[in-house]
């Protein structure tokens, strides 16, 4: 369905160690990186797409984030929930909702909800049965 999701930073180096530990936890594998160009990109080790992309904009403006815009990664397990929420947290992100199911969702939704950096709210999520 995505080709690839692109989120603005304004602090790569700062930026990008905390995106890889989130990809390292999901098991994500850095396609590229270019830091004299602030882009990095990571994907299923099995397939060339869906792309996550961080960079700083292509229009130079600064990067901000949206008012109810939320990217949430697939996660296999709700343990794999739980590590992504703990690296991400150890980088400096800011935690928005603890690892828990969210009942509301759906009876075996676990998720856990942080902003990057860049104030970007993220989300890592389980709809698997424990």
């Amino acid at each position: 369905m995505l080709s690839h999701v692109f989120i603005g930073t304004n602090d790569f180096p700062r930026a990008y160690p905390l995106y890889t530990a989130l990809m390292h936890e999901l098991d994500l594998t850095e396609k590229f990186q270019h830091p004299a160009q602030s882009v990095a990109g990571w994907m299923a080790k099995d397939a060339p797409r869906p792309l996550f992309v961080l960079s700083a904009p292509y229009d130079g403006l600064p990067a901000v984030p949206g008012n109810g815009q939320m990217i949430a990664f697939l996660a296999g397990s709700r343990a794999q929930v739980d590590r992504c929420h703990a690296a991400v947290l150890a980088q400096g992100a800011v935690c928005e909702g603890p690892p828990g199911l969210r009942p509301h969702y759906h009876p075996d939704y676990y998720g856990a909800y942080f902003r990057d950096l860049d104030g970007n709210k993220l989300c890592v999520c389980c709809h698997r049965a424990e």
